[in-house]
């Protein structure tokens, strides 16, 4: 980035809006050494505003199946524990990929594993849940103007095992400092934003400029594979704005335009939606439900009806899979 380019960002966001940005790379985005390029541009454009960065890739796309699957060879039902260590290391691969892209770009970067931060989770291998997050290492390298490079979907317990947690991404905590206060998160995704439904199967869909927690939460609930819902729980529990971006724009779009790009979720409401208007936000699509209808049931307690008196009945079904809802007529 030349040194015209950084002035112009900084004097977009003047010093009062700097703000601590999480941004979130997928495994998609960080797919490839010239995507993880990229990524480095994008994050060295928000860190010449003036922005303190705190990033957190994924592993490059595939690499985790690729990991589970060698440990299957191994051992038919790996060993939790050692399938964490095994997994862990992918995520390990791309921060350090990602510092070193930085570093060749001229921004100073720092990388750290879950347990290097340190990130303490419960000792639920495979699926940890974060416990605290000590911020005292990176909030020091922050204010020597470091780029932070955290690791992805992991955690230590108090005896140094190494979980790997569910959590899409450490979210910045309240603070009484001005700047500190504005705090913002940025998944970065192969698509632009959230939409109404799947674009890929309804063409019309329509991308949503802002759209509230609850109702993201809602939708990550039904199927929508956008977010992952203890993302946006986790983002809404601490009420920090959280825009979803993609990753595969020109990664020197200027910072104002992508500051306002994809969709934002918040906890205010659309301003261009009427007070009470009842809308519907979007629907979300999940494959892997059935359902059964079961036709000529009578509507008494199955205990006390006569086995003779029991009517005929007719059952329609789809396709079964994980999860089965029923209704009786």
């Amino acid at each position: 980035m030349t040194p015209d380019t950084a002035c112009k960002n900084q004097c977009f966001f003047p010093a009062a809006s700097m703000a601590l940005i999480v941004q979130k790379f997928g495994g998609t985005s960080v797919g490839s050494v010239e995507r993880i390029r990229n990524v480095a541009r994008r994050v060295a454009k928000w860190k010449a505003a003036g922005h303190d960065l705190v990033v957190v890739p994924s592993a490059m796309a595939g690499e985790t199946d690729r990991l589970i699957g060698l440990a299957r060879e191994i051992q038919a039902l790996p060993d939790p524990r050692e399938l964490d260590v095994v997994a862990a290391t992918g995520e390990q691969v791309t921060i350090g990929l990602l510092a070193m892209a930085l570093m060749d770009r001229g921004v100073k970067a720092r990388s750290y594993t879950g347990w290097q931060v340190k990130i303490v989770s419960d000792s639920a291998h495979n699926k940890a849940r974060i416990v605290s997050i000590d911020q005292q290492r990176i909030r020091a390298d922050l204010h020597e103007g470091y780029v932070v490079v955290v690791a992805g979907f992991q955690g230590s317990t108090a005896t140094a095992t190494s979980p790997r947690s569910g959590a899409a991404a450490p979210t910045p905590r309240r603070s009484r400092s001005p700047r500190r206060s504005r705090r913002r998160v940025h998944i970065y995704t192969d698509v632009d934003g959230v939409y109404t439904t799947d674009p890929r199967l309804v063409p019309e869909a329509r991308r949503l400029r802002y759209i509230t927690f609850e109702e993201m939460i809602e939708m990550a609930s039904a199927g929508s594979k956008v977010l992952q819902i203890r993302a946006v729980e986790f983002a809404g529990k601490y009420r920090v704005p959280t825009r979803v971006l993609s990753s595969l724009t020109d990664p020197a779009l200027p910072v104002e335009e992508e500051a306002q790009a994809g969709t934002l979720i918040t906890f205010e409401e659309d301003p261009h939606m009427a007070m009470e208007k009842a809308v519907i936000s979007g629907v979300a699509l999940n494959r892997n439900e059935a359902k059964i209808t079961v036709h000529g049931v009578p509507d008494r307690p199955a205990s006390r009806t006569p086995s003779s008196a029991r009517s005929p009945t007719r059952t329609s079904t789809s396709t079964s899979s994980c999860r089965t809802s029923a209704t009786t007529a």
